[in-house]
C-alpha cells in the first residue's frame, strides 16, 4: 500500500514553504508595527468553544468541525476558526483585567469541507483581535492593519474592499422575517444547501455563488433598510474616516460573515483572481461574544486572513519575496572546497545566514541560486584563497566586485539590517 496524504491537505516544501514562511514573517513584523502581542492557543479545544459560539445553524457547525469523543468522555473538536479560541484564552487566563488587549494569532485550522482550490481542511491563517474597545477608530484601524498587509506582501492591486453592517440583533431578526418571507416564494427555485439555510440562517443565502439565486436576491428586501439609527451612524462614521484616509470601499448589502458572533460593522478584501475562494482578509465586530462565553460585556473587532490563499495570489501576480538575507558560499575546486566548512561558520558567526552545497558543479549551483530567487553569491577559489579575497556576484544583476574578508562582512551585514 503506497502511503498518502489525507485527502484536504497538503505538504509545505520548497517554494511553497518560503512563501508560507515569509507570510508569517510579514504578518509578525505588522503585528509588533501596530503593537499586537502574539498568543498561541491549542489546535483542540472543548467542543462547546465552538458549538456555542459559531452559531449552532452555521455551516462550520453544521458539517464542517472534526469532532470527537476522548477518551475521557469530553467532546474535542479541532480548531475550525481563531477568534473563539483566543476569547476562550482571554477568560481563562484572567487577561480581562488588561483591556484593552491586541492579540496576533497564525497556524492550523481545520474544518471538513469538499476540497477544492484554496479551500482545504487542514488550511492556515493569520489572525488577529482587539479586544476592549468600542471607539470606530479600532474599526479603521484594523482595517488601515489588513490594507498595510496585502501592500506589505506587494497583492493589493487586485484586491477590493468590501464593507456593510448588520446592525444589531433586533435589526437582523426584523431583517431574517423579511426575507424568508419573500424567499419563500421562490423555495422551489433555490439550490438544496440554500433550502436548509433558508429554514436555519437565511442570512447566508446572501452569500450565495449561484447565478440563479442571485437573479432572485436583486428584488429581495434590503438589510440596510432595516438598520436602527445609531448602526447607521455608526456605519456612515467608519466610511467617512476610510474616505478620509484615502481607502476605497464598496458598499454591499449582501456581505455577510460565517459566523454567529458578528454584529455592526463587517469587511472583506476579496479578489476576482482565486475564482468563487475569493475572500482573501475579512472580519469585523463582535461586541457579544466575551459576554456569551462567560466573561464581562466587552467590545471587540478583528480580522482573520488564509495563507494558503496569499501563496496563491503570490504566484499569480508572480510577486515571490526574494530570499535576500540567504547568501549563497561557492567554493570552487576541491581545494577551495575544503575550507567551505570553516569559512561558512565565519560569516555565520557573524549573523550572515549562509548556503554553501559541495561536490556540485559550478553550474548548477548557480542554477540554484537564480532558483531560490538568492540575491548574493560569494565564490573563491585557490587565487582568492592564497589572497584573502573574495568575489560577491550579485545574482539580479550580474555585478561582481572583490573584496577582502572584512569588507564582505561588513556589506552583508549592512543589507541583511
Amino acid at each position: 500500500m503506497k502511503l498518502q496524504r489525507i485527502r484536504g491537505t497538503a505538504d509545505l516544501y520548497d517554494k511553497e514553504i518560503v512563501l508560507f514562511n515569509n507570510i508569517i514573517e510579514v504578518a509578525q513584523k505588522m503585528a509588533e508595527l501596530y503593537c499586537f502581542k502574539e498568543i498561541s492557543t491549542p489546535i483542540m479545544e472543548n467542543t462547546e468553544v465552538f458549538h456555542r459560539t459559531l452559531g449552532e445553524t452555521s455551516d462550520i457547525i453544521n458539517k464542517e468541525t472534526y469532532s470527537f469523543l476522548d477518551r475521557d468522555k469530553t467532546y474535542i473538536t479541532l480548531r475550525p476558526e481563531f477568534t473563539a479560541s483566543v476569547v476562550r484564552a482571554i477568560i481563562s487566563n484572567g487577561m480581562l483585567q488588561s483591556l484593552p488587549l491586541r492579540l496576533f494569532s497564525y497556524g492550523p485550522l481545520f474544518r471538513h469541507e469538499r476540497p477544492q482550490k484554496c479551500r482545504l481542511r487542514q488550511f492556515h491563517q493569520i489572525n488577529y483581535e482587539y479586544i476592549g474597545s468600542s471607539s470606530l477608530n479600532v474599526d479603521v484601524e484594523i482595517i488601515v492593519l489588513a490594507g498595510d498587509i496585502l501592500k506589505k506582501l506587494k497583492i493589493d492591486n487586485n484586491i477590493r474592499l468590501i464593507v456593510n453592517t448588520l446592525g444589531n440583533s433586533e435589526c437582523r431578526n426584523n431583517y431574517k422575517i423579511a426575507l424568508i418571507e419573500y424567499l419563500l416564494k421562490y423555495k422551489a427555485e433555490l439550490s438544496e444547501i440554500s433550502q436548509q439555510r433558508l429554514e436555519k440562517n437565511p442570512l447566508r443565502i446572501l452569500d450565495t455563488k449561484n447565478d440563479k439565486e442571485q437573479e432572485i436576491l436583486n428584488d429581495a428586501p434590503v438589510l440596510y433598510d432595516f438598520i436602527d439609527k445609531a448602526s447607521k451612524i455608526k456605519f456612515e462614521t467608519i466610511l467617512s474616516h476610510l474616505k478620509d484616509l484615502n481607502i476605497n470601499f464598496e458598499h454591499s448589502n449582501r456581505l455577510v460573515r460565517g459566523m454567529d458572533y458578528y454584529s455592526d460593522f463587517v469587511f472583506e478584501f476579496v479578489t476576482n483572481d482565486l475564482g468563487s475562494q475569493g475572500t482573501v482578509l475579512a472580519g469585523g465586530r463582535y461586541d457579544t461574544l466575551v459576554s456569551q462565553m462567560g466573561g464581562a460585556s466587552t467590545p471587540a473587532a478583528g480580522f482573520a486572513g488564509g495563507i494558503e490563499r496569499i501563496i496563491e495570489l503570490l504566484h499569480i501576480t508572480e510577486k515571490q519575496i526574494e530570499s535576500t538575507e540567504q547568501t549563497y558560499l561557492i567554493p570552487i575546486g576541491e581545494y577551495a572546497e575544503t575550507f567551505g566548512v570553516k569559512i561558512a561558520q565565519v560569516f555565520r558567526g557573524a549573523g550572515i545566514n549562509i548556503l554553501v552545497d559541495y561536490g556540485i558543479a559550478l553550474k548548477k549551483r548557480m542554477q540554484k541560486a537564480n532558483k531560490l530567487k538568492i540575491k548574493y553569491s560569494i565564490l573563491f577559489g585557490d587565487e582568492e584563497l592564497k589572497d584573502n579575497i573574495y568575489i560577491l556576484k550579485n545574482m539580479f544583476t550580474g555585478d561582481e566586485k572583490k573584496l577582502k574578508k572584512a569588507e564582505l562582512l561588513d556589506f552583508l551585514k549592512e543589507k541583511r539590517l
